[in-house]
């Protein structure tokens, strides 16, 4: 992950961004496998795996009110879809995480995340950025040494499933400034830095990631 820390990088977005305009088709660790079991809205999944990494996940682990909304079968955007691709082609393709593929790649982020071996990535989900608007993203996509650091604070250089989150209690991100994550509760209860889990394990070739229901922000664990 020292590739990450020196390009100044990580995956989520910048607090209370928003953008419409640039929609993307770019964008645990411990814990045994044995998450928590799928919300009862979501649909039957398959059993497919993400490949690599520790903290592993399949598609039965996947819990969360938001999972409902993933497409299902082999769909783009589905879990079967999404397992064998790298996190950040993988979060292309959810519905869920348009605003936060366009923020990825406005700051040149894409091949580096879909490179990391082993990640694990809180997701702010597109209703997240809303407080913001549309000109206040523009502004910051324009600047990426100030978006990067926000973006840092969603990624964990380790791979977690939610089992391992919970156990592990906070964790260190990829931000240069040594932000670190404040992990409360279990299963779908479980919150981050006060942030709800939406739809968590999900699993990508190389990240395990937590669609979650606000924008992370730097110094701040609660």
């Amino acid at each position: 992950m020292r590739n990450l820390r020196i390009a100044g990088i990580g995956l989520a977005a910048a607090a209370a961004l928003t953008l419409t305009a640039c929609s993307g088709s770019d964008t645990a660790s411990s814990g045994s496998s044995s998450a928590p079991a799928p919300s009862s809205s979501m649909a039957a999944p398959s059993s497919s795996a993400a490949a690599g990494g520790d903290g592993m996940t399949t598609n039965a682990d996947v819990f969360g009110p938001a999972c409902s909304q993933l497409p299902q079968g082999s769909a783009p955007g589905s879990l079967d879809s999404m397992g064998p691709q790298p996190v950040a082609s993988a979060a292309s393709t959810n519905p869920l995480l348009t605003k936060l593929v366009a923020a990825v790649k406005a700051t040149n982020l894409v091949d580096t995340l879909n490179s990391a071996p082993s990640i694990t990535v809180f997701a702010p989900a597109d209703p997240a950025f809303a407080a913001l608007g549309d000109a206040k993203f523009a502004e910051l996509a324009g600047k990426p040494a100030e978006l990067s650091p926000i973006l840092q604070y969603h990624v964990v250089g380790k791979r977690y499933d939610a089992k391992g989150l919970a156990a592990a209690g906070s964790l260190d991100t990829l931000n240069a400034a040594g932000g670190q994550l404040k992990i409360e509760g279990s299963g779908e209860n479980m919150t981050v830095n006060g942030a709800k889990i939406l739809c968590g394990n999900i699993p990508t070739k190389n990240a395990t990631v937590f669609v979650i229901d606000k924008v992370l922000t730097p110094g701040t664990n609660k």
